[in-house]
């Protein structure tokens, strides 16, 4: 592994530690931090569907997860691919979405440029609501 693909990699689970915590918790200031100026992110679905630029943005659109997960969502990485410029991590999210059981399956890819975020793609699927 290069330098840079480490440094890649060290940026992006740091970052991911903070989406973490953002889901958790609804705290996401640790995360925004780390995003570029010119920061833009893709999102398959809803008010927030294709390609959204820049940090005001992504903070409206980190919210609004927060008002739909208002109890936090749990984590459980399965699977992590590098790159020298992106990140993708793979996991099950879980937890209460508008109140109701929510489970499913999702890949988030994180465009790394210096020590920040710049990019970041999601792509979800459902694994079925948990009983």
């Amino acid at each position: 592994m290069t330098t840079e693909s480490s440094n890649t990699l060290a940026v992006a689970r740091q970052a991911f530690a903070h989406f973490e915590q953002g889901l958790a918790t609804g705290d996401w200031q640790a995360f925004l931090e780390m995003l570029t100026d010119d920061f833009s992110f893709w999102f398959p679905i809803g008010q927030f569907h294709g390609l959204n630029v820049g940090k005001e943005r992504a903070q409206q659109f980190f919210s609004y997860v927060s008002e739909v997960y208002s109890e936090g969502l749990t984590l459980t990485l399965d699977r992590v691919t590098s790159n020298e410029t992106t990140v993708v991590f793979e996991f099950c999210d879980e937890g209460l979405m508008w109140g109701n059981p929510y489970k499913n399956r999702v890949a988030v890819s994180f465009d790394v440029r210096g020590n920040k975020i710049c990019g970041y793609r999601e792509y979800l699927g459902s694994d079925g609501k948990s009983n």
